[in-house]
């Protein structure tokens, strides 16, 4: 049975759909059954961030087959923009749904991204998991840009191995550019899980489910890798949370 129809809402500009795990996973089981070349972006403030400030990467997110909210602000976003029942679809979690139903129903899955290491873990860890789940390809690809003909080969080996689900685990923008770029190349549906991969593999702590729950998951991650995410709370937060207040006034000011 196909889906129905998502509902959708623009945060600063930039789509965001409201669903559910089950709905989600629904989305990319029934396009995988068919093979089809797509793409699901889980979004946080990053992304928002990322897309108001350019144009271009607007356009990729808004062309993904399907925006998640990843993050809490973006489901109070939701809700405030009208979707009351707006729930959180969040990769780390996403990602386990959807590979219990890819081993019921037997479609083979396929992970990119992280380093070999984690990767290992991750593939231990998912097989561990799922037994019967079918992994028809894995890599982590270098920390550089590959070459076209890097490109071309890592393309071929995805379509030959018969994944129907390909997993990615890079950081945004990367792995939503990545996507974009390979709809219609891959024949698969892509999952952006960004940070997903080291959650699962074990290799990094995630948050507290009360401190996910109250929106404070960003606080535990600054504190587990400062160097690494201060400027992206410290900066993206404090401007998305005035620039979403203003679209709010802006809406009440003018409704239609």
């Amino acid at each position: 049975m196909t889906p129905p129809a998502l509902d959708s809402r623009f945060v600063l500009g930039m789509r965001v759909d409201a669903t559910t795990y089950e709905d989600a996973a629904a989305r990319i089981l029934d396009w995988a059954r068919r093979a089809e070349s797509r793409y699901v972006c889980v979004a946080t403030v990053n992304n928002v961030m990322e897309a108001h400030h350019s144009p271009e990467f607007r356009s990729i997110m808004d062309a993904a087959d399907l925006v998640t909210p990843d993050g809490m602000p973006l489901v109070w976003g939701l809700r405030l923009l009208g979707h009351r029942s707006a729930s959180r679809v969040y990769g780390p979690d996403l990602t386990p749904v959807v590979l219990d139903m890819a081993e019921r129903e037997a479609i083979p899955v396929a992970f990119y991204g992280a380093s070999p290491g984690v990767l290992d873990r991750l593939i231990a860890s998912v097989r561990d998991r799922f037994p019967n789940l079918g992994i028809a390809y894995a890599w982590s690809p270098p920390f550089r840009p590959l070459s076209a003909e890097e490109d071309i080969t890592v393309v071929q080996a995805i379509n030959s191995s018969g994944a129907r689900i390909l997993f990615i685990g890079m950081s945004t923008p990367k792995q939503d550019r990545w996507m974009a770029s390979h709809k219609g190349r891959v024949q698969a549906v892509m999952l952006g899980v960004g940070a997903a991969f080291d959650f699962l593999a074990g290799v990094k702590p995630q948050a507290p489910r009360w401190m996910m729950a109250a929106g404070f998951e960003w606080l535990f991650r600054l504190a587990t890798e400062p160097r690494r995410l201060w400027r992206r709370y410290l900066r993206q937060n404090p401007r998305f949370m005035v620039l979403f207040a203003m679209q709010l006034l802006h809406l009440r000011r003018f409704p239609s």
